[in-house]
This record gives C-alpha cells, sequence and structure tokens, in this order.
C-alpha cells in the first residue's frame, strides 16, 4: 500500500506588510498543483510569499484523510522586484505574474483571511460577489475582519474576497456580531 507524506507548507513567509521600495506584490499564476512546490522554491531563494490554505477532508475506502489545499488553486503572492521575478521564472512553476495596482487592498483582503485561518472557523470556497454590503465583525476571535454579504438577509454568511482573482472564501457567523459598514460595489465592473 503507498504511504504519502502530506507536504507541509508555511502559509506566510516574511511579513505581510507593505513591500519595500523597489519591490511590490505581486499575483504568479502557477501551473497546476504546483502552488506548494513554488512556496518552497521561494522559501530556498529567501522570496517573501503568501499561500493561503484550508483544511480539507476526503474519504479513500473508508479512511478519513485530513489536508491542508491552496484556497485559490493555482495562485500564490509574493514581493517581487525584476530580480526575484526572474529567480522565481527559473523554477518551472510560474505561468504567469499578475501585476496588482491596489497593493493596499490587496494587502487589507490578505490580512482578512489571515486573521480567519484559526483552528475555531471553518472557510469554504464560495462564489465571489460584485456587489453586496461591506461589513465588519465586531466580536469574537474574528474582531476587525472585514467581508462583504449578499444582503441584509445572509449577514451569518461573511465572503471574504480577492478582488484581483475574483474569488472568495466564506465564513459562518452569528449574525449579531457583523456591522455593515456601506454598501460594496466592485470598481472594475
Amino acid at each position: 500500500m503507498a504511504s504519502h507524506t502530506p507536504v507541509l507548507i508555511d502559509e506566510l513567509f516574511g511579513e505581510l506588510a507593505p513591500a519595500p521600495e523597489g519591490s511590490r506584490w505581486e499575483v504568479i499564476h502557477t501551473k497546476p498543483r504546483c502552488e506548494k512546490k513554488l512556496a518552497e522554491y521561494a522559501r530556498r531563494n529567501e522570496i517573501s510569499y503568501y499561500l493561503p490554505q484550508m483544511d480539507s477532508k476526503r474519504v479513500y475506502q473508508r479512511r478519513v484523510v485530513n489536508f491542508t489545499k491552496p484556497m485559490f488553486p493555482s495562485y500564490i503572492f509574493c514581493i517581487l522586484d525584476a530580480q526575484k521575478r526572474k529567480t522565481l521564472t527559473y523554477s518551472g512553476h510560474v505561468v504567469t505574474f499578475i501585476r496588482v495596482n491596489q497593493q493596499e487592498q490587496l494587502l487589507e483582503e490578505l490580512s482578512n483571511i489571515r486573521l480567519s485561518r484559526s483552528p475555531e472557523v471553518e472557510l469554504e470556497s464560495t462564489q465571489w460577489l460584485s456587489q453586496g454590503l461591506k461589513v465588519e465583525i465586531t466580536k469574537g476571535p474574528l474582531k476587525g475582519v472585514t467581508g462583504v454579504v449578499q444582503s441584509h438577509d445572509k449577514l451569518d454568511e461573511v465572503n471574504l474576497q480577492v478582488d484581483i482573482l475574483r474569488q472568495a472564501v466564506r465564513l459562518k457567523i452569528d449574525p449579531r456580531n457583523v456591522k455593515i459598514l456601506k454598501d460594496y460595489q466592485n470598481s472594475e465592473d
């Protein structure tokens, strides 16, 4: 019987902070199932990255297997300059680099996802919302996290979105812990 050890990689290497002068946060589109390989390559080359992951379960012949998988398949976030971009290209795992013009917005979105990565919070992939209500969580371990809800009727389902990817993850929360900030309309529509 084949026994595979799970690939464990740190979600964050470096800091989830503004990029230093001469560098910027970029999104890297990777070849399929190469996110963790590229993260390991980046770590070996001292390149800061963020690879958000989520827990998953699979049942194989009555055996439950727990593992982590990338939250956004085929994408990883890195702080890059021209030399680091070239170094990552040599890995053979990169499809393309996506330039991020809204650096502060991306950092806010990634910080919200990072704050939600605690054992008591269950995340699931969901549909990205182009409009809705922007909300803030006011109590509990997720206090301060901002996200988007579809409507007043769905305050218990907060989407944490990454607009540049047009992807999101959803978390369930007590609606009494949610405060509506304003209407949300994606400016890229």
